[in-house]
């Protein structure tokens, strides 16, 4: 789809403007300089926008396609982005995370390991055929995760009880994938009929 692609495109050089933001040491008069630049060509995106209540045109909810996902979208600037694919079962995601996601010096911020986790179980669960929300996860922190290092996050259901689904999860090193920095536990829950038209009717009649 054309609009995917420049979607796509649109993303990665904003991803790559992120990146560079964040490590430029350039003089202030060249920061200033940027920054109108950047307000100019915010202005022209903005003369098209949607709501929070209209879906994306490019997004495909039901076929699991969302563009500007934060974790994995290819065309938001948030997302490092996480490529996520599931082999026996398995949810397997990749990526790298830039100096945009330092907490302290050199890792990430705690809170983006709690993200990607989040995304990757919820993954694991989709593709487990019984999709549900989060309503709980827990972390446990055994080591800082480093930036600029190509990592490896899995995932995989531990047990379905109804509605409510168990899933762990991992962030590692792709060279040390046997090394656990991050672990996760998350229930998920999958909604009633009811539930699924309170919270997304109107996006879903957009």
């Amino acid at each position: 789809m054309e609009r995917r692609e420049a979607i796509t495109e649109l993303g990665e050089a904003l991803r790559l403007l992120v990146d560079q933001a964040t490590t430029t040491e350039m003089p202030a008069d060249d920061l200033l300089r940027a920054a109108a630049e950047l307000r100019e060509v915010a202005a022209r995106l903005g003369v098209r926008t949607r709501d929070r209540s209209t879906l994306a045109s490019a997004d495909d909810l039901l076929g699991g396609v969302r563009m500007y996902n934060p974790v994995t979208g290819g065309g938001s600037a948030l997302a490092p982005p996480l490529h996520i694919e599931v082999v026996a079962g398995v949810a397997i995601g990749r990526c790298t995370l830039g100096l945009a996601f330092e907490g302290p010096p050199r890792f990430a911020h705690g809170g983006v390991s709690a993200m990607l986790l989040d995304q990757i179980l919820g993954h694991a669960v989709v593709a487990s055929g019984n999709p549900g929300m989060t309503v709980r996860l827990d972390m446990v922190y055994r080591a800082p995760v480093p930036l600029c290092t190509p990592l490896r996050l899995t995932a995989e259901v531990q047990q379905v009880d109804g509605r409510r689904v168990t899933a762990t999860g991992t962030i590692a090193t792709e060279a040390e994938p046997d090394t656990v920095l991050v672990s996760a536990s998350g229930t998920f829950m999958g909604l009633r009929a009811d539930q699924t038209k309170r919270l997304f009717g109107p996006v879903l009649k957009a």
